[in-house]
């Protein structure tokens, strides 16, 4: 999600990313001309651009191991831009997966994607709500793709054969089959008798590495390195596989029901009753110093406010939304519903947002029409200057006058290809400020359907991506929604306003 506000927006230091192919090259796409239209696109937002990432000429199928993409995730990372402008997706990755990839790391620190062809700027509301639709059904496209290959996981798994990752320290997998590693295996039982004498698990981490033991990667011990390894039943000759499934884009995982874990026989590096002896110690620590479960982030949480103007919270004790100031309240389940009933009226009632992007539709076309008129003028003045040109060779104008005549058709050369960029970059703006309402809401349409069975982080995200305050009074309840732009427009046709306007619904409370 986005971490820009209206108020620093002005202050946002952004970077640009130049990948032209050389087929781009040969339709006179050049890396200049793509770093004019994206500078001229921060200009008219009021950005500063911090960074250049040149990668002209890249080609492969991956972008994201070059020195320049690792030097951008390091600038973004550190805060040193939040946003990165590009001409395209195709530019920015050459694959879907890599696609997504970048899209995660900028989502979990808080940067902004800006694709100038395809309209999406995620420091907008209709571009955060755009590119979270598009989050959303690619996450779904992932699980499905997630589920044909875990099908085959349980086959190979009951077979013995490797399914994907390394061995787990002190094997090694060897002509298909898992065996104990030489070197390895001795420090695995060193691990178990450790932790039987002393019983603490940072204590066994540190006296292994006091005593040089290192893991496979060469770092030192920790504790829960240690834990994951005294867990592992493969130690006493017992495999466990397809009992884990990946969550959240692959971040963190789970465990899966116990009826679909495969279980095969390999040489054990301990006895079951040593294995037995030191798993029952960490199940009782672990009952004696449970810490309580994280409470997910409720729906709602920092968007909504009382009426008073005091912010509401969901306290530990009670399923309502609170106002600690004048004790106003709503139960949790009860705002949800109000919220996608507003979701639906507004989304399946589009004159209001056709209104607005009737006149945007206007200004978009009188922009292309001024572009390709520049374009043509600059065509045109290229050829006088070529015949001018080889008059000069074929000495039939003297040096001075080829001179006279010559540099005042440069000059307007110049100013046309400078002109250019801007009045891509202004129909840029004017392209993303004006998404394609047809598109939105036929996927919003689509999102609402979905709801029920959309996981509660999912949800969130969608709240956060659309939402810009709850208020909630006495007998009624108000959304305000960031939704699509509401441009105001020069005399030239640029949207001076690249803010989109807010769609401010309400309704009674109930009880």
């Amino acid at each position: 999600m986005s971490a820009l506000t209206e108020k620093d927006a002005g202050n946002k230091s952004v970077g640009i990313w130049i990948r032209v192919s050389t087929e781009d090259q040969a339709r006179g796409e050049s890396p200049v001309h793509h770093e004019k239209r994206a500078r001229a696109y921060a200009e008219a937002k009021g950005w500063n651009v911090k960074e250049l990432y040149d990668l002209s000429g890249v080609s492969g199928k991956t972008v994201i191991e070059h020195p320049e993409a690792k030097r951008m995730l390091d600038d973004i990372e550190n805060g040193h831009i939040t946003g990165l402008i590009f001409s395209k997706l195709a530019r920015l990755a050459r694959s879907t997966r890599e696609l997504l990839d970048f899209a995660d790391m900028f989502r979990d620190f808080g940067a902004d994607l800006i694709s100038l062809q395809e309209s999406i700027d995620t420091t907008s509301p209709a571009g955060r709500l755009f590119y979270t639709l598009i989050a959303a059904m690619a996450q779904w496209e992932r699980e499905e793709i997630s589920e044909r290959v875990a099908a085959s996981v349980p086959i190979r798994a009951q077979l013995g054969k490797p399914t994907g990752g390394q061995a787990s320290f002190g094997y090694q997998w060897k002509d298909k089959k898992l065996i104990p590693e030489p070197n390895e295996a001795p420090v695995r039982k060193l691990m178990y008798e450790l932790y039987l004498e002393h019983r603490r698990k940072k204590t066994v981490a540190g006296i292994l590495n006091e005593r040089g033991y290192r893991t496979r990667k060469g770092a030192k011990f920790s504790d829960t390195t240690l834990v994951r390894l005294l867990r592992d039943p493969t130690a006493k000759g017992v495999r466990r596989a397809n009992y884990t499934r990946t969550t959240d884009s692959s971040r963190s995982w789970e465990l899966k029901p116990e009826s679909e874990w495969v279980f095969t026989e390999v040489e054990p590096v301990v006895s079951e009753e040593l294995w037995e002896r030191v798993n029952h110690l960490l199940d009782e620590q672990r009952k004696s110093h449970k810490k309580p479960t994280k409470r997910p982030v409720q729906l709602f949480g920092g968007l909504t406010y009382c009426g008073c103007g005091q912010k509401m919270y969901v306290p530990s004790n009670s399923p309502k939304y609170i106002c600690k100031a004048c004790r106003n309240k709503i139960p949790v389940d009860d705002l949800e519903a109000v919220f996608v009933e507003q979701l639906k009226q507004f989304f399946f009632s589009p004159d209001e947002i056709e209104k607005h992007l009737q006149q945007s539709d206007e200004n978009m076309v009188g922009k292309q029409e001024l572009i390709v008129t520049r374009e043509a003028q600059l065509q045109t003045l290229k050829q006088e200057m070529d015949r001018l040109y080889r008059l000069y060779i074929d000495d039939e104008i003297p040096s001075r006058g080829f001179g006279d005549r010559y540099r005042p058709l440069d000059e307007r050369r110049v100013q046309i290809e400078d002109e250019i960029p801007r009045l891509r970059a202004e129909l840029d703006v004017m392209r993303i400020n004006r998404i394609s309402s047809e598109e939105v809401v036929a996927e919003a349409q689509d999102l609402y359907s979905r709801w029920p069975e959309l996981a509660h982080n999912d949800r969130r995200q969608i709240v956060e991506a659309i939402t810009e305050q709850v208020v909630i009074g006495t007998d009624d309840v108000e959304i305000h929604l960031a939704y699509l732009p509401n441009p105001s427009v020069d005399r030239d046709g640029l949207a001076t306003n690249s803010q989109g306007f807010m769609a401010a619904t309400s309704c009674t409370r109930a009880g």
